[in-house]
C-alpha cells in the first residue's frame, strides 16, 4: 500500500513556500515564511558586543530564540516564559547552529545577531521553516550593515536551507505536514548549504528501524527539496542575493 498524501502532492514535492519581507517595522530584518499551513515569523536584531567567552576575540556571534505561540495549534499551548521545554531549547539551538554555519564570524566583528523565530501557525516543519526563513532575514540584515558602512565585507559564506523527510509505507516523503509527521515511522530534519553539503542531519526511527538504502532515499529526496528552497531564497532576496556564494 502506498501512502496517499492529504494534499495530493507527489512524494518528492515541497509544500508551497513564500517569504514576506519587512513584515514588522523595527527589526533589522523581518520575514514571514509560509510553508503550507506553517507560518514562521523571523525577526533579526543586531547588537554590539559578544558573549563573555568571545570577549576581545574580534569574533562575532549568532544565537536564536524559538517559541510556539499559544494559538499556533488546534489546542492552545501554554506560553513558555521563564522555563523553556526541552523541545523548545533543542529547536532554538538547531536554528542557531544552522545559521552560524552561514557566517564567517571573524568578518562579523564583535557584534551579536539574534534571530527570533516565532511559530504563528504550526502544521509541522516549524524548525526547518525557521531555518530557511531565518536565513533570508539574516541576509537582509547583513545587507543593511554593509549599506550603512558597518561592515567592510560580507560575512555570508554559505547559503543555508532545511527540510523534513519521513518514511511512510517504507517510502521517502518530502516536507511532511502534521498528519504525515504523526504517521511517519522514521522522521528526519536535514540542513544543507548551497553545495548540498550537510550541516546537520537529525534522524529518528519513531516505530521501526531504517535501512542504509532507505537512508540514501531520504537524503536524495532532501537534496531535491533543499535545492528548490535555495532557489526560492535567491529569488526573493533580489539585490541582496549578490551576497550569496
Amino acid at each position: 500500500m502506498t501512502w496517499q498524501r492529504p494534499d495530493g502532492r507527489p512524494p518528492d514535492r515541497l509544500r508551497p513556500i513564500s517569504f514576506e519581507k519587512d513584515f514588522t517595522r523595527f527589526a533589522a530584518a523581518s520575514v514571514l515564511t509560509r510553508c503550507g499551513d506553517t507560518q514562521i515569523l523571523c525577526n533579526v536584531t543586531i547588537q554590539p558586543g559578544v558573549p563573555k567567552f568571545l570577549a576581545e576575540s574580534g569574533q562575532g556571534w549568532l544565537t536564536a530564540e524559538y517559541r510556539m505561540l499559544p494559538g499556533a495549534t488546534p489546542v492552545r499551548g501554554a506560553r513558555e516564559l521563564m522555563k523553556l521545554s526541552g523541545r523548545t531549547q533543542e529547536i532554538q539551538r538547531l536554528i542557531g547552529r544552522s545559521l552560524r554555519a552561514a557566517l564567517d564570524l571573524k568578518a562579523l566583528g564583535e557584534r551579536t545577531i539574534i534571530v527570533d523565530a516565532d511559530a504563528l501557525q504550526a502544521d509541522a516543519g516549524t524548525r526547518t521553516t525557521s531555518i530557511t526563513g531565518g536565513f533570508v532575514a539574516l541576509v537582509m540584515a547583513i545587507e543593511k550593515l554593509l549599506q550603512q558602512g558597518e561592515l567592510e565585507r560580507s560575512p555570508i559564506r554559505h547559503q543555508i536551507a532545511a527540510v523534513s523527510v519521513g518514511l511512510l509505507e517504507n517510502e521517502a516523503f518530502l516536507d511532511l505536514n502534521y498528519t504525515e509527521d504523526v504517521a511517519a515511522t522514521v522522521d528526519f530534519n536535514i540542513v544543507m548549504n548551497e553545495n548540498l553539503e550537510a550541516i546537520e542531519i537529525q534522524g529518528t526511527a519513531e516505530e521501526e528501524s531504517f535501512s542504509r538504502s532507505q537512508l540514501n532515499s531520504i537524503l536524495d529526496v532532501a537534496e531535491k527539496g533543499i535545492g528548490e528552497l535555495l532557489a526560492a531564497q535567491r529569488q526573493v532576496l533580489g539585490s541582496a542575493g549578490a551576497l550569496l556564494p
